[in-house]
């Protein structure tokens, strides 16, 4: 089996040191924080073993600063700097092989420097260059000897002396790395801070028990406490009505770690209470546990705009429902004065009953009638036609669907005026007739269908009236859908589709 042995040129060179500005030199050396690495244990057994591997009293890791040459990691001197101006080091950092000086003494670079003519005597000095990944000249690694060595190192030390360089470059760029990468944290951490705290919310974090670990500054500003440190420290905040379920919700939410949101009303700084929205996500630790970060958004403002909303609409209603009441009551003593217009009154008089209805309906709080489904809406409708509760006249089957306050009126509309024409001349115009009116999700759009029995054929081909042209428009314009109107000899059918998008809006 054959062993390979390196040689010294196995060993990738270091960086060739760049000429570059000394400003930016010190920047990068600076960078590798030589503070905290003064004797540092892996720098420290480098060396160690650097002064046996070439049999010398003093191994040294020296960084060349501008004033000095610092001492990181020594072995034999127990000096921690010399001055620049004397350093051998910052001979070797430039030198592009490593350099050695077999005798000081003879050396006219050296002869003369207080290292070799002082008390440290230095006769021998080996030194590997160190130099960043920009190539920025650093210091060396170098082994000292206080007697001249004629035949130098030999070439295993110099290949182990080359491999103990690149050792202390990986140190070096570790470090370097390590406070990169706790700068970049802290920066981040700083940014995460300034936002939190400059937020016009209450901003907190809790763990999975309850127990909080963040309070930004808002709490003290707008509390005017010390921040709680768990949900019963909490609980003294909160209105006493609306104690019981805010914290019942509270602790339920870490169970399913789900995002929690409850309005409720918090005590103040100035001792007011006021309606606060609380809302909190969860994330998960690595350990598999749950964090909950939140906010509790002051909304007492947007509370009050909205009571006075309500208030205000609550008001409206009950004028518009006193104004549906003059022009029906209108009418009726008009058509007493004039009889010859008692069908057009009846008919006007019909459509606003329906209209008031259709107003009653969606209303909130009138009557105990606000609905939000679209069958109950038809049952409001067509009430006037379900006296016999077991054999009503018009039938409403098949699926429901949310609707808005806004598409009321167009809905009451369209179906009112189906009605009608189905009393006058359809199925409700004879007592054995009725409507089957079926409803069928069919994904974005409802498929209503109106089909007319034990009437009279259904005769078209006419031009369309008023009621017609109402209900084409109500259905396009108002409800996003078409509509199909089938005339045969069983009665008339009507096949509507409408947006779900319109009439949920």
């Amino acid at each position: 089996m054959k062993i390979h042995t390196s040689s010294f040129e196995d060993i990738p060179p270091a960086p060739h040191p760049h000429v570059m500005d000394e400003d930016e030199r010190l920047r990068i050396v600076e960078s590798f924080d030589p503070d905290a690495l003064e004797d540092d244990p892996e720098l420290k057994s480098i060396v160690e073993f650097a002064a046996r591997l070439c049999d010398v009293p003093v191994a040294q890791v020296t960084l060349v600063e501008e004033l000095r040459q610092r001492f990181l990691a020594g072995e034999g001197l127990d000096i921690r700097e010399t001055p620049r101006n004397v350093s051998f080091c910052a001979h070797a950092m430039l030198t592009p092989e490593m350099l050695e000086v077999r005798d000081a003494t003879l050396d006219p670079r050296f002869s003369d420097n207080a290292l070799v003519t002082g008390p440290t005597a230095v006769r021998f000095y080996a030194g590997q260059r160190l130099v960043s990944e920009e190539g920025a000249p650093l210091g060396a690694l170098c082994v000292i000897d206080a007697v001249p060595r004629p035949d130098g190192l030999s070439d295993f030390q110099k290949h182990g002396l080359a491999v103990l360089g690149q050792a202390v470059m990986r140190r070096l760029n570790a470090r370097r790395s390590n406070i990169r990468a706790h700068r970049e944290i802290q920066q981040r951490e700083d940014r995460l801070a300034a936002i939190l705290e400059g937020l016009p919310q209450i901003a907190w974090s809790a763990d999975g028990k309850g127990n909080f670990d963040y309070f930004n500054s808002r709490w003290a500003k707008q509390i005017g406490a010390a921040p709680p440190n768990n949900t019963e420290d909490w609980k003294e905040y909160i209105h006493p009505d609306d104690r019981g379920f805010a914290l019942d919700n509270w602790l339920d939410t870490p169970k399913k770690s789900e995002a929690f949101e409850h309005e409720f009303r918090m005590k103040f700084a100035d001792g007011s209470y006021r309606w606060v929205l609380n809302q909190a996500l969860p994330m998960t630790e690595q350990d598999g546990t749950a964090h909950w970060f939140g906010t509790v958004t002051d909304i007492d403002e947007m509370h009050q705009l909205l009571e006075q909303r309500n208030m205000l609409t609550r008001e409206l209603s009950h004028r518009i429902k006193n104004i549906f009441a003059v022009m029906i009551g209108l009418a009726t003593l008009k058509v007493r004065k004039t009889p010859e217009h008692e069908p057009f009154a009846n008919e006007l008089i019909a459509v606003l009953r329906a209209l008031n209805r259709a107003h009653e309906f969606v209303q909130p709080g009138s009557s105990g009638i606000m609905q939000d489904k679209l069958q109950g809406l038809l049952a409001a409708l067509f009430a006037p036609y379900t006296n016999d509760s077991d054999n009503p006249r018009v039938r409403v089957s098949g699926d429901d669907a949310n609707i808005s306050q806004q598409v009321a009126t167009p809905l009451a509309l369209v179906f009112h005026e189906l009605a009608t024409n189905s009393a006058k001349y359809g199925a409700l115009s004879v007592d054995e007739g009725h409507v089957n009116l079926v409803i069928e999700d069919c994904g974005d759009t409802l498929a209503l269908t109106w089909v007319e029995h034990g009437g009279p054929p259904a005769i078209g081909g006419g031009e369309d009236g008023f009621g017609s042209r109402l209900v084409e428009m109500s259905v396009k314009s108002q409800l996003g859908g078409t509509w199909e109107r089938r005339f045969t000899e069983r009665g008339l059918v009507v096949d509507l589709t409408i947006a779900k998008s319109s009439i949920s809006r």
